[in-house]
């Protein structure tokens, strides 16, 4: 089940299972491959066109507002460990963030088929895809940092991870069960050390 666009926008920035980090914005090449597998952006957003340098720049500053304010959410606990030390200060963020989703000028508009019930969607009369998918992208991390999905957001702290997460259950420590068993087998190696001649912990798959 796909995530919200907002939390795979986030995700793109996650653990090589090595240690380091990756960067799936990192390229304008990488960008569009992104884009193309996300089906939580509505189609007008999506389809028919190819991120530029300048589209993918707008879209990884989304990004950079949406992790620190991430960050906000998840405090007094530590933030993801990939960008802790260069978060914009939260009153930036706000900004960036507000002025992305502004870019769109949208009306709530109300449609209720002869069967069926009625839903909510917006109107647009922005033709520029790339505009409209920053502002889509900017409208989501604002309904979900104002909605009650913010109180169970946490940073996944297992060895190596640097993603965010949000809990679907009361005793959810790990973003996956992967990085559970990591935590546990670094726990009892820290438990343990000393008493095996230094070796270190057993890999874990992922």
């Amino acid at each position: 089940m796909a995530e919200r666009p907002v939390l795979e926008l986030v995700g793109t920035i996650r653990h090589d299972g090595d240690g380091g980090v990756l960067d799936d914005l990192e390229t304008v090449r990488g960008a569009n491959r992104w884009l193309q597998h996300q089906p939580g952006l509505p189609a007008a957003v999506t389809g028919g066109f190819v991120v530029d340098e300048e589209l993918r720049e707008a879209v990884v500053g989304v990004r950079r507002a949406a992790r620190a304010l991430f960050a906000r959410a998840v405090s007094p606990a530590p933030p993801s460990p990939a960008d802790a030390h260069h978060l914009l200060p939260a009153d930036k963020a706000l900004a960036l963030l507000n002025a992305a989703a502004a870019r769109e000028p949208v009306a709530p508009q109300l449609r209720w088929p002869a069967e069926g019930p009625p839903a909510a969607g917006l109107l647009s009369t922005e033709d520029d895809p790339g505009v409209r998918l920053v502002a889509a992208l900017a409208r989501d991390a604002v309904d979900f940092l104002s909605g009650p999905q913010r109180e169970h957001l946490r940073a996944c702290h297992a060895p190596r991870c640097v993603r965010y997460f949000v809990k679907s259950h009361g005793r959810q420590e790990w973003c996956k069960p992967s990085c559970g068993n990591r935590a546990r087998v670094a726990r009892h190696y820290e438990r343990t050390r000393g008493t095996a001649g230094g070796v270190g912990p057993p890999a874990v798959a992922e």
